[in-house]
Formats: structure tokens, C-alpha cells, sequence
């Protein structure tokens, strides 16, 4: 193992090396074959998931075929859909500043970390080091070694490399590979839910304003009448039971205003913490112009679309990750072999540290076979399996979930824009009620009761059909996320998704 004694003559250097050269020449070819092994364990084959032949309220969406995540493709921002410059800037905002999108960036960094600590086993670990150790053996024992006080110098160089004979480092990188895929899909999950939380809480926001303007014209308007009333009633036209209820309509109209403001102040406080300021800098310019329309659902959108779905990847990825672990359990029950080796310098002399004659090395493989271990093994592979099933059963849970998701926003879809429409007519009709009830009561055939009536209902119904345009807008929103994020028609007519 060391070199020639001191004062032997030395030994050639080439006659000295061959020997190292010879072992590592062979080590090497050997591990190139058996890297063409084959890895212990089953290969991973994406198993079945539960599928519909076609979804409810969509005959664009056609038929589903079996789910192969594709969250790869392009989303583009989904919410340009709505023409709506303030909601691009709180998008953009939002994934800029959101700390829950940059804790989830970072755990894709993490996992891409692991991945690379995984990726570095496939390789030798070299390390040099040096050492000074002084030593006095016991002068009372029997033994062969001097008891002189001795100093010993060395600069040592020592590699390990485990030879992958039953794929153990492979389906160790393939576990690593697959779950820092599924951490980057779980990044896009983030990110989807992120933007299409900013939409739907935006769209709520423009809804409560609307509302607002609403009420102010009312309050104006209930204020007007309220005078009217107390100048019919100085005069003797009106009794003062129609001044009483003009008062009570105002001062209704006046807490719903207090209300609506109330609830405005807490969605303008939830989109502050979605882009990620303090809510009590944060501002968002009031507008209260009418909402705009919904987006329709193109024509041929293929059901495909799902499959950009993040969740699903991950969930697929996850399954993956599951199984690689399966075979790494079962490496367990075979040898494990390694080669190593050390090589470096050592002296008793600093002086002559790194002449030749202070040089040594060695190498040679290490064998771990297991014999008994008390059930530990298979009790491992045992859980492995089991957590291959779970994963089994949550990547077909979370195709079923991807199933209802679109399902539910379809059904919504449909069912608010008959609702839309049937609330346009009642809307149209509270209105005109509203005018005639004033011209009655100016002519005196009926008391204010009737025209407080009128405008009661047509304020609820203007607010109604305000409410619904913004739960129509959620729903499309919905249905976006649920699609795995927006839709797009090119050129050539064919629908594909964006990013």
C-alpha cells in the first residue's frame, strides 16, 4: 500500500502506476456494461383513468379521450378574453408580487436542487484533504509499534463510485426527474389559481360599484321624491303618511350604500394581498361603468384542453415519482458494490512530503449484501407499493375532479345566460312600471305606496341583473381554469391552447 521503504531504491514510475492503471481501465468498461443493465422494478406505464364520453351544455367540447397531461403548452394571459386594461395590470401585478406564486417558485428550485443532488450520484466522489497527526503509543502494553512520540503528514485523495448494477441510482434520478416535474406543473397550478382568483375577485369588486352607482342615483332620485312629497303634503295633497315613506325608503337606500361600501373595502383588501401589497396603501380607482359582457365559449374547443390541466400533471408526475420508488425498495435486496479508491501522500519528514517515495494509494470494490434485516426491506418495498396505489388512486381522483370542474362551469355557463335573458325582460318591465306608477300618482289615482313599490322592484331587479353579469363573469373564469387556462383560435382555424 506505501510506497518503498526509505533508503530502497525507487521504482520506476510507470512500473509503479500500471498496476492503479490496469484496475481502473477494467473498472471503468465494467461500469459501461453495467449501465446496459436493466433497472430493478417495474417501468413506469401511465395507468387508466376514468373518462366521459362527452360533457353536458358544450357539443363543441366533443368526446374525452384518455388523459395525457400536456401542461406544457401555451396558456398566454388568459384574461386579455375580457378587453379589460385595469384587470391586465392587477394580473401582472399580481404574479410579480404574490408571495404564494414566490414561495412556489422556490420550491420548484428546490426540487430542481434535489434533482441535481439525485443526478450526482451517477458520478464519482472525489475529495483531498490533509492531515497532521502526532501520536504516543503506551509504554505499558505489549505491543509491536515504537514508542517513540511520532508525527505523521498526509495529503490524501480519496474517491468513491457506486456501481449501479441493479439500477438503484437510476430509479433514484427517475423519482428526483419526475418530482421536479410535478413541482414545476404545481407552479403552474399556483400560478392558474392566482390569476383566475384576481379575475373573479376583480369582476366582484366592478359588480359592488356598479351596484354603488346604482344607489347613488336612487338616493337622488328618493331624495327629489322625499321633497316632492313634503311640498304635497304643506299643501294638502299628500298626507303625511307618504312623507313617512319616503323617509323610509331613503334611509334604506342610505345603508345599503353604507353596506355596499363595507363590502367593496374587503374585496379591494383581498386583491391587495393577491398582488402582494398592504391593504392600507393599496387603491383601486372606482369605476362604475356597466360591466362588460362574458366571453362566449368558441365553437369546436376540444376536450383535449384538459389535459393542459396543472393539477393533473402533477398529479401524474407524483405517480411517476411513485413508481421509481418501488424499484428503489427493491434495489435494496441485492448488492450493493463500490469502488473505492484513495491515493496521496504521507510522511513522517514534512521536508519530503511530496517526493515520490512518500506517495501511496489504493483501490479496490466494497460489497454490501444483505442478509438479515429483520423484515426492514420488505416492510419498505411493502409501503413503496402502497404509496404507488395512492398516488394511483389520486391522479384518477383528480381526472374525475377535472370532469366536474368543467361540467359544473358549462352547466353554469348555460343556465346564468337564460337567466341573463329572462332578467333583461323583468328589467325592462320593473322600469316602464316605474313610470307609469309616477304619472298615477301625479294625477292623483294612486298614493306614493304604488310608485315606492315600483322603484323598490326596479332597483332590486337593476341590481339583480348587475349581480349576474358578475357571476356570469366568474363562471367564465371558472370555466377558463378548469380548461387548464383560456383557449385560442390561430390562423388555420384550429383551436389550441395559449399561455
Amino acid at each position: 500500500m506505501a510506497g518503498s521503504p526509505r533508503g530502497e531504491r525507487a521504482t520506476p514510475l510507470n512500473d509503479r502506476t500500471l498496476p492503479m492503471r490496469t484496475s481502473l481501465s477494467f473498472l471503468l468498461s465494467s461500469v459501461t456494461a453495467f449501465g446496459a443493465l436493466p433497472a430493478v422494478g417495474p417501468n413506469y406505464v401511465q395507468p387508466d383513468a376514468p373518462v366521459a364520453e362527452s360533457f353536458r351544455d358544450a357539443e363543441s367540447l366533443g368526446a374525452w379521450k384518455t388523459a395525457t397531461p400536456s401542461d406544457a403548452l401555451k396558456r398566454g394571459d388568459w384574461w386579455n378574453v375580457f378587453s379589460d386594461p385595469a384587470l391586465d395590470e392587477l394580473e401582472r401585478a399580481a404574479l410579480a408580487g404574490n408571495q404564494d406564486i414566490r414561495a412556489a417558485a422556490a420550491r420548484v428550485e428546490q426540487a430542481r436542487a434535489v434533482a441535481g443532488l439525485a443526478r450526482s450520484t451517477y458520478w464519482p466522489q472525489i475529495a483531498v484533504g490533509g492531515a497532521v497527526v502526532r501520536e504516543q503509543t503506551s509504554t505499558t502494553t505489549e505491543n509491536r509499534f515504537p514508542q517513540d512520540l511520532t508525527t505523521t503528514y498526509s495529503a490524501p485523495l480519496s474517491a468513491s463510485w457506486e456501481l449501479d448494477l441493479f439500477g438503484r441510482v437510476r430509479r433514484l434520478n427517475e423519482s428526483a426527474r419526475a418530482a421536479a416535474e410535478g413541482s414545476a406543473a404545481e407552479f403552474e397550478a399556483v400560478r392558474l389559481t392566482l390569476t383566475a382568483e384576481v379575475a373573479s375577485t376583480y369582476f366582484t369588486l366592478r359588480a359592488l360599484e356598479r351596484e354603488h352607482a346604482l344607489l347613488d342615483e336612487t338616493l337622488a332620485v328618493r331624495r327629489r321624491a322625499l321633497d316632492l312629497v313634503r311640498a304635497r303634503v304643506s299643501g294638502g295633497a299628500a298626507a303625511d303618511l307618504d312623507a313617512a315613506r319616503a323617509e323610509t325608503e331613503l334611509a334604506v337606500a342610505e345603508a345599503d350604500v353604507a353596506a355596499l361600501e363595507n363590502r367593496r373595502a374587503s374585496a379591494q383588501n383581498a386583491l391587495a394581498v393577491l398582488v402582494g401589497r398592504p391593504a392600507p396603501g393599496f387603491e383601486l380607482p372606482a369605476r362604475a361603468v356597466a360591466l362588460v359582457q362574458p366571453p362566449s365559449i368558441p365553437a369546436g374547443m376540444p376536450s383535449a384542453l384538459l389535459e393542459r390541466r396543472p393539477d393533473i400533471a402533477a398529479a401524474e408526475r407524483a405517480l411517476a415519482a411513485a413508481n421509481a420508488r418501488i424499484g428503489v425498495a427493491k434495489a435494496a435486496f441485492f448488492p450493493a458494490i463500490s469502488l473505492t479508491g484513495s491515493a496521496g501522500y504521507a510522511t513522517g519528514d514534512i521536508d519530503r512530503l511530496f517526493e515520490t517515495d512518500s506517495r501511496t494509494w489504493s483501490i479496490g470494490p466494497r460489497l454490501y449484501l444483505p442478509i438479515f434485516q429483520g423484515g426492514r426491506n420488505r416492510a419498505n418495498l411493502a409501503r413503496s407499493r402502497a404509496a404507488y396505489e395512492e398516488a394511483v388512486a389520486g391522479f384518477r381522483q383528480q381526472v374525475l375532479v377535472a370532469f366536474r370542474e368543467v361540467q359544473d362551469a358549462l352547466t353554469t355557463t348555460r343556465l346564468l345566460a337564460e337567466e341573463s335573458a329572462a332578467q333583461d325582460r323583468a328589467l325592462a318591465s320593473a322600469r316602464r312600471a316605474v313610470g307609469l306608477a309616477q304619472t298615477r300618482y301625479d294625477a292623483g289615482f294612486v298614493s306614493y305606496l304604488e310608485v315606492i313599490e315600483a322603484q323598490r322592484t326596479a332597483l332590486a331587479t337593476e341590481r339583480a341583473a348587475t349581480q349576474l353579469t358578475a357571476r356570469r363573469l366568474n363562471a367564465s373564469v371558472a370555466l377558463i381554469k378548469a380548461l387548464g387556462g383560456g383557449w385560442h383560435r390561430p390562423a388555420d382555424g384550429l383551436l389550441v391552447a395559449q399561455r
